[in-house]
């Protein structure tokens, strides 16, 4: 079962794998939902049923006038590495290949009179949410692919603040308008909002460096620092800031996918012997992927998203990164609310420590 609040839902998936949450149904009913407009910026689909269901969105009528029917405005921008090959194919009407599946994809939603662009960055566009009548969005670190939601460890957030919905709005409207990672506007970073006496602050790479913020959250800790995360790079500065906790005495332990161990550039490598690292091994009871990007902060910060911790991710790719929860936070309620998120996703990461680690 998810944890939820008023404004925010946290789901951990995916159930094939012993989580709580089945992550295709939480973006499938998203989904359904929608009466009037959907945004969505995804890096990869490659799952028929979430394409059906985007196409299903897009045929149901918002309303008839004088006998002529408005449907849905759905909107798509995907990562175009996955629809377009790197050199010329003499053969291409021959070939099925490993994106078959993302490129018969988007030939249905361009006969479904979906508005679909592929990212002019020249980085990774690996953004991952979408929006619903402009009232609700659903985010997090799962890729609608068939992996992504029974594979790979993935969590998702559903968030009806409108500050938070309005940050990602605008965010998604500079996407659709062509301006991707270095070409973003500079926008100032978008207020925190405060849902049931919780802080939330949506930051996006690269315009608001969401590095700096997390280390900034990292460098109040007091007692200990918990993280799950599949990519994690020695350059990203967030290694530095471990190191830095650790020698305070704060106890810091965490989670990287298993192909990360013997990378040359691999963080575990440069982190202090004291700092608790565990790799995930594929196929492990069905692992595909440690795909989270997760961090747990003295049990009160909660920090979720598309984030790696790498120096691409901060610099150059299209990131979103929440920020759930305040280490200073005084408000008795809002202390026994982060509480509840942050037990929830702490849970998840000694639940993947127990079962997926060698």
């Amino acid at each position: 079962m998810p944890l939820k609040q008023k404004e925010l839902a946290l789901y951990m998936g995916p159930q094939e794998l012993g989580a709580p949450d089945d992550l295709k149904k939480v973006i499938i009913d998203f989904i359904d939902k929608t009466e009037k407009r959907l945004d969505i910026a995804i890096q990869e689909l490659d799952d028929i049923d979430i394409a059906k269901a985007i196409i299903r969105a897009k045929n149901r009528k918002w309303f008839t006038v004088s006998g002529k029917s408005r449907y849905l405005s759905v909107n798509l921008v995907l990562e175009g590495d996955y629809l377009q090959a790197i050199k010329p194919d003499p053969e291409p009407f021959e070939k099925g290949g490993s994106l078959r599946d993302n490129r018969t994809i988007l030939n249905a939603l361009f006969r479904s009179a979906i508005n679909v662009k592929t990212d002019f960055n020249g980085k990774i566009f690996h953004q991952k949410f979408m929006i619903r009548d402009g009232k609700e969005l659903l985010m997090g670190s799962t890729n609608f692919t068939k992996t992504g939601t029974s594979k790979n460890l993935n969590h998702i957030a559903v968030v009806s603040n409108k500050k938070v919905v309005s940050a990602y709005k605008k965010e998604f409207k500079e996407i659709m308008a062509g301006k991707f990672g270095k070409n973003s506007e500079v926008t100032p970073k978008p207020v925190p909002a405060i849902s049931d006496s919780v802080r939330l602050k949506p930051l996006f790479a690269p315009n608001h460096n969401p590095e700096m913020e997390i280390m900034k959250q990292m460098a109040k800790a007091k007692e200990q620092i918990d993280f799950a995360v599949f990519t994690f790079a020695e350059s990203s500065g967030i290694d530095d800031q471990m190191n830095l906790n650790a020698r305070a005495g704060i106890k810091v332990s965490g989670l990287i996918n298993g192909d990360q161990k013997n990378r040359k550039w691999s963080a575990s490598k440069f982190l202090d012997d004291n700092i608790e690292v565990q790799f995930t091994q594929k196929g492990k009871k069905g692992l595909g992927k440690l795909h989270h990007k997760l961090m747990v902060i003295d049990k009160k910060v909660v920090i979720i998203g598309s984030f790696n911790y790498t120096k691409p991710a901060n610099l150059f790719n299209d990131e979103n990164v929440l920020i759930i929860g305040d280490i200073d936070e005084t408000s008795e309620v809002g202390k026994k609310n982060q509480a509840k998120i942050a037990e929830y996703a702490l849970k998840e990461i000694e639940r993947i420590n127990k079962e997926f680690t060698y």
